[in-house]
């Protein structure tokens, strides 16, 4: 009917959104809270599912559009599994933040032998619970009666489709996701997930787009979705941003370009379909994901929202000018990384300001004023992305196209920068109102429907000496 609308129910780590869309696609209702983990029943910090639950039935429920939705499609973060019993959760999902096993040696170490290898999974090993297995392998040594219960397990995607319609999957960009459970040049589970009884859990794999069913009687009731309503299976959501593309590359597969989707949020995730999967180095948090089609995708990503924030050091985002960027380059005042302590390609590495010969533990100590601070984070942002871009697409002689998606899109001096680091390339810049997660969901919930992404090019930032600068700090690094 002409008046239905498609909710989107799109999950961060730091945000969970719910998006109402009609079938031209523009957002008719939209609503948003922080996403933060709880205390669980033991004693780990666990993924708020009963709150987010309450909070979205209680949006629904008391808006006059949620009777008009006629399908559910959910776009989660990655790295989150959830454990059912006969009725419902058997434990509390965990944060992936929690590191597990940091207290427990003995099983970290049984962990890291029985993991298939780097060059079949293409997983690195990461920090906390960064991979996914590393949460299985505590829940069934730590808690063995919680474990005991478990008779399905699901990636977090698939768990809201279970809770809406009671149908239960898994999905392959979700188990993918940097989990040690997924072969993905292989299409299987890791010898790992089979040997230690995983792969048998897990819900049966179907597509992204596939509808799983209609709406539980009792969610049509609390919720205030009509009982017609269908509910798709779901997918990771950095693979929602990457998928609104494919068909494009699909149909345009007789030009030869190197394109680089950047999903930004509180990751920032390089993905670049159809780059060789051997220059992959685990050290440097580089990975295939698998999109939607199964295919393996060359993949880099660093915590670019989280380190934003912290060289932003209480400072507006926008607050940058031409002039501050200019200043930092001409003082050659650089930030180093790392800022964040989870993942990318330099983690490991204490994040300093450098200014001249002085080095500073951040931003704040460094004097920099508030419009330096933001140029700072913008700068910082996209040198990472360029260094990343050439990593993924090493070897390759054909010609880069980058293509920014998410809250970096709107950060002018970011996508200067970025354009003038890269002056062989072509940058792109999504000028969707609507942030590459929702939209890829919302087109995955009618894929095949061929749908054109709005994009425009970035008009590379002047300022002198920017490709000296960016050469002294890639120096700085080694």
């Amino acid at each position: 009917m002409k008046d239905e609308l498609t909710l989107v129910i799109d999950i961060g780590k730091s945000h969970a959104k719910l998006l109402m869309f009609n079938d031209a696609g523009e957002v008719v209702e939209r609503h948003g809270r922080d996403n933060r983990s709880v205390p669980s029943a033991l004693g780990y910090p666990a993924l708020d599912v009963q709150g987010l639950e309450d909070w979205m039935s209680h949006t629904l429920g008391a808006s006059p559009n949620t009777v008009r939705c006629s399908r559910v499609m959910t776009s989660t973060h990655g790295a989150a599994l959830v454990g059912l019993d006969e009725t419902g959760l058997a434990w509390a999902p965990l944060d992936y933040e929690f590191d597990a096993l940091a207290k427990h040696p003995v099983w970290a170490r049984e962990f890291e032998d029985a993991a298939d290898a780097f060059a079949q999974t293409l997983s690195p090993d990461l920090p906390a619970g960064l991979n996914a297995a590393r949460q299985l392998f505590y829940v069934q040594h730590a808690h063995p009666q919680a474990w005991q219960r478990t008779r399905h397990l699901l990636p977090y995607p698939q768990y809201w489709a279970w809770r809406l319609c009671g149908e239960r999957a898994s999905e392959v960009s979700s188990l993918g996701c940097h989990t040690h459970l997924w072969l993905p040049q292989a299409g299987e589970f890791s010898q790992l997930a089979s040997r230690q009884g995983w792969a048998a859990l897990f819900a049966p794999v179907r597509s992204a787009w596939e509808v799983l069913g209609t709406v539980r009687p009792q969610v049509s009731q609390t919720w205030g979705l009509p009982p017609h309503c269908v509910v798709h299976a779901g997918v990771h959501d950095s693979n929602a941003c990457l998928a609104r593309y494919l068909e494009s590359l699909n149909r345009d597969a007789t030009t030869s370009t190197a394109l680089t989707v950047v999903s930004s949020g509180t990751w920032t995730v390089l993905m670049a379909p159809g780059a060789s999967t051997q220059g992959l180095q685990a050290e440097r948090d580089m990975l295939a994901n698998v999109d939607v089609l199964g295919r393996a995708t060359p993949t880099a990503r660093f915590m670019g929202g989280r380190e934003f924030e912290c060289l932003l050091a209480g400072a507006d985002p926008e607050a940058g000018s031409l002039e501050d960027l200019q200043s930092l380059i001409s003082g050659a005042v650089m930030a180093l990384p790392s800022f964040a302590a989870h993942g990318g390609p330099f983690r490991g590495r204490e994040g300093s300001i450098r200014c001249g010969s002085k080095a500073f533990a951040d931003a704040g100590s460094a004097g920099l004023a508030a419009g330096q601070r933001a140029a700072l984070a913008a700068l910082y942002c996209a040198q990472t992305t360029a260094w990343l871009v050439e990593r993924l697409w090493s070897g390759s002689a054909l010609p880069r196209t980058v293509l920014v998606e998410g809250p970096l899109a709107r950060n002018a001096l970011y996508l200067g920068a970025l354009q003038g680091l890269m002056p062989a390339a072509r940058c792109l810049v999504s000028l969707d109102p609507v942030e590459g997660t929702a939209r890829g969901a919302w087109m995955l919930s009618r894929w095949g429907q061929s749908t054109a992404a709005d994009v425009m090019p970035v008009e590379a930032l002047s300022v002198a000496g920017l490709g000296e600068y960016h050469a002294a700090w890639q120096r700085a690094l080694v």
